[in-house]
């Protein structure tokens, strides 16, 4: 059996100070996920705009001798700050009903199928977003040169 248990972090002094190398190393595989894939570019900021901030949010995996099996970190914006209208038009999350996932399931189970599950170790959004996301950087991986953009 494993138990999955979630930590929410503010900053990242606060996630080093509770961090273990896991920990570390996690929020170095996010950090190099999201400037592998160009997910940012950093430049100044115009008049107005205002940045929106960050959590850290941890994963871990327990086995089921209570040690820990893995730490999976995720960087995520302050999107509640957000104003409808303003800084976003549309909201939708890509999620699939249960009755379609048991729809899915009961064909297969029809048809002698036989199904495969996958786990997807980290996501990335495929779709266009239209509105310009203004984030502050974050600590500790701030771009030297770059301390006040």
């Amino acid at each position: 059996m494993i138990q999955l248990v979630i930590l929410r972090v503010s900053g990242y002094r606060t996630a080093v100070r509770l961090c273990d190398p896991k920990k570390k190393e996690a929020i170095h595989d996010e950090i190099g996920f999201i400037m592998g894939n160009y997910m940012w570019v950093i430049f100044d900021l115009t008049l107005g705009c205002k940045p929106l901030g960050f959590k850290w949010i941890f994963k871990r995996k327990m086995k089921v001798d209570g040690t820990i099996d893995k730490f999976k970190a995720r960087f995520v914006a302050q999107g509640y700050r957000q104003k409808e209208g303003i800084d976003y038009f549309d909201t939708y999350a890509l999620v699939a009903r249960i009755t379609t996932i048991r729809l899915l399931l009961a064909l297969a189970a029809i048809h002698n199928l036989v199904i495969h599950q996958m786990n997807i170790k980290i996501r990335l959004l495929n779709g266009d977003l239209y509105e310009e996301v203004y984030m502050k950087q974050p600590k500790g991986f701030v771009m030297p040169g770059n301390e006040h953009k």
